[in-house]
Parts: C-alpha cells; sequence; structure tokens
C-alpha cells in the first residue's frame, strides 16, 4: 500500500507562477523552506529534518541529519516543511510560489518509474511522502567539469513533486541511443534511464570566447529529459555584467567565467 499522499493542485501565472494544492482532512504536503505563498485555516506547518518520507521517519536522529547534510549539499535547506490538513471535514489549500520567473512543472513520479534526477534548487514541494536525496554523477569528467550539473538531486517515490524550471521549458524525449548536447546549466531533469556525461566543445578560441564554456552535457536516451531556457546562473551572469564594473558581454574574463561553470 502506498504511503504517499494523493492531492489535487492548480497552477497559477504565467512568467512568475505558483501552486495551490488542495488537501483532504488528514493530508500533508512538503515545501522547500521558505517557498509558502499562503495557506488556509486548519493547516499546521511544522518544520523537521529531512524531507518528511516513510524511509527518513524510519531512520534513527544521525541517519535524519545525514540525510538533511546532504540536502544542504545539494543547494537546499537543511530544513523542510510539512503542511499537514488536521481539520476534520472541509478541503484546505496551501500555496507554494516559484522562487524566480519559469515554470512550476508537475511530475507524476508513478509514471516515471519511481524516480527523477532534477537539477539542484529545482525542487518547490510535493506530496508527503516523496524522498529527497542526492544523486552524484558517477562519471569522473563529469564530476570535476559537469558545473551545476554535478550534484543533482534524486526524488523517489510515487507522488507528484513539482520542480521549477527558469524561462521557459522544453520536455524532449529520447530514443534509445539519441543524443542531445546542451548547456550543463540548462538541463532542469531526466529520467534515470538517460545517460548523462560531459564532453569537451572542442577548440580553445570556441571555449574561451564562444561564452558556452568548455563543456556540454551529453544526454543519450532512452528517457525524458527537461530543459530550461533561462537558468537562474546565467540570469545572475547577465546581472553582473550590466551592472558598473561588469566585464561586459564578451571578454577574455568572460571565457575565464564560463570555463568554472558560469553559464
Amino acid at each position: 500500500m502506498s504511503s504517499m499522499d494523493i492531492v489535487d493542485y492548480q497552477i497559477f501565472g504565467a512568467d512568475s507562477q505558483y501552486v495551490e494544492i488542495e488537501l483532504d482532512p488528514g493530508e500533508a504536503a512538503v515545501g522547500e523552506a521558505g517557498a509558502m505563498l499562503y495557506m488556509e485555516q486548519d493547516i499546521v506547518m511544522e518544520t523537521i529534518f529531512g524531507d518528511g518520507s516513510a524511509s527518513t521517519q524510519a531512520q534513527g536522529f544521525f541517519g535524519k541529519l545525514m540525510k538533511a547534510g546532504g540536502r544542504l549539499v545539494t543547494g537546499e535547506s537543511l530544513f523542510t516543511t510539512v503542511y499537514m490538513h488536521q481539520g476534520k471535514m472541509w478541503k484546505r489549500k496551501v500555496a507554494f510560489a516559484a522562487p524566480y520567473q519559469g515554470q512550476i512543472v508537475p511530475m507524476p513520479l508513478n509514471q516515471l518509474g519511481g524516480e527523477l534526477i532534477c537539477q539542484r534548487d529545482s525542487f518547490l514541494c510535493a506530496a508527503k511522502g516523496v524522498s529527497l536525496s542526492i544523486a552524484f554523477q558517477k562519471k569522473i569528467g563529469t564530476g570535476l567539469f559537469g558545473g551545476e550539473g554535478f550534484i543533482m538531486q534524486r526524488l523517489q517515490g510515487d507522488g507528484l513533486a513539482f520542480i521549477h524550471a527558469g524561462g521557459s521549458l522544453i520536455e524532449r524525449t529520447l530514443r534509445p541511443g539519441e543524443k542531445l548536447r546542451v548547456d550543463t546549466g540548462c538541463l532542469a531533469a531526466l529520467m534515470p534511464s538517460v545517460d548523462y556525461d560531459i564532453e569537451y566543445v572542442g577548440g580553445l578560441k570556441t571555449a574561451f570566447f564562444g561564452g558556452e564554456g568548455l563543456f556540454f552535457a551529453s544526454l543519450t536516451g532512452p528517457g525524458k529529459v527537461w530543459l530550461q531556457s533561462l537558468p537562474l546562473s546565467r540570469l545572475a551572469n547577465r546581472i553582473v555584467r550590466a551592472a558598473p564594473g561588469g566585464t561586459g558581454e564578451t571578454s577574455v574574463l568572460g571565457g575565464l567565467g564560463s570555463f568554472f561553470g558560469d553559464n
């Protein structure tokens, strides 16, 4: 029998979105610390170590601490917040807002094989019971040069999770053996069946002056991948360049910045 809460939801907004989750009495949702927009009466919030999943609750204090520490490595808070509907009769709603412009993407894990790998900082909220953990990339090249894509998040369970993608969302289904190269920061999520590696762009002139960095994320099917057109790191980099004292749009310093993964 599933330990996941089954929730209804509705996503509002165009560029700056929020998701409203409807809870029956006794149901709960988990949200990233600071993501809550509003909640109706009868909903009680509790901040806890870990993610509130059954696997986490079965662990001792040390196990919970280690898992919470792992979330910190991925760029998330040590804590998650559980929103429990403790009323007796009526359905109640709790809403979570995206941290910056982009799209909120519902991910039904039961339709994705029970697992999803996503970019760090992308998790927004989920039905209680979804497990959050670290997904280190296995290959040394990916680890050394993957930039944003090195340490990712693993969402597991059969419930509904919501991630946030910056800018516009692109969903691609790769056939077996089909290959796609993308900027490492633009990879929002992928199914575990997709092979993920790092590929050298080729040519020092292209690497240092092309503005795309030294490496691409190389994705090989089968499976689905989700891409974001405007990762937060790219937006922040452009703001810094435009600010007084910035390095400018096209420069050697800009190329060196891309070398270290600030795409």
